[in-house]
């Protein structure tokens, strides 16, 4: 069960009991702890609803565009900085060889690549031989061999140091790290108008009503304590 009822119930039945019971003492404990616990529950129901008449209630919903600027922020200003980049392209000191490249150039079409060679050799002087030979056409079964080369030629140099040192020193121009960064810039954006109020209300009322329930439970211990102290003094 919510951790707040259970307070909150617990602080009630402390009163019945000490107002029916005749108990000075039950009864102020119970007053404390369900004052602690009722105020700390209406902090947090405060940090999302709007409650008529009480200044600040409200303020995620209210401040949604600020809440979204800070994300903003705080993603440019500390994940994605020049050294972080640069922390990403290196590992330990050294450049990564490995770049995970095989998937995409499995993917690219070579096809035009085999297309483009076929034309230079039929531009060449060895045209006029392959034109007795039956042409372009007597290329042809060499389109699959050609790209199956190609492609792993690829993947093997894109695994060297060298070309990781290469492309690390491409990216890490000035302007290269700049145009990354308003890319990125641009994604967090585009992804943040994507959010709505209610959205975020959602995800963060989840988060801080699991985590800190605990506030209204030891609202409530804390209100007992302090309730039973009280009545002790009095005494």
């Amino acid at each position: 069960m919510n951790k707040s009822i259970i307070t909150n119930f617990i602080g009630l039945l402390l009163i019945l009991i000490g107002y029916t019971q005749k108990q000075e003492i039950i009864l102020t404990v119970g007053m404390f702890a369900f004052s602690g616990a009722i105020t700390n529950w209406l902090a947090i129901h405060m940090l999302f609803e709007k409650v008529p008449g009480l200044y600040g209630s409200g303020v995620i919903p209210a401040r949604f565009e600020e809440f979204k600027a800070a994300i903003q922020s705080m993603m440019m200003d500390q994940f994605f900085t020049d050294e972080n980049i640069d922390k990403f392209l290196s590992s330990s000191g050294g450049i990564q060889p490995d770049l995970h490249l095989a998937p995409v150039i499995e993917k690219v079409d070579l096809s035009p690549a085999f297309d483009d060679l076929v034309d230079v050799i039929m531009k060449s002087s060895f045209g006029g031989m392959l034109g007795m030979m039956g042409g372009q056409e007597a290329l042809m079964p060499l389109r699959e061999p050609f790209i199956e080369k190609m492609k792993s030629s690829l993947v093997a140099m894109t695994k060297t140091e060298e070309f990781a040192e290469l492309l690390k020193s491409e990216i890490e121009q000035p302007e290269v790290l700049s145009d990354i960064k308003s890319k990125v810039s641009t994604i967090i954006t585009t992804r943040l108008e994507e959010l709505t109020p209610q959205m975020v209300k959602e995800i963060v009322q989840e988060m801080i009503k699991k985590h800190l329930g605990w506030l209204v439970v030891w609202g409530g211990v804390f209100g007992g304590v302090i309730g039973y102290l009280t009545t002790l003094i009095n005494l």
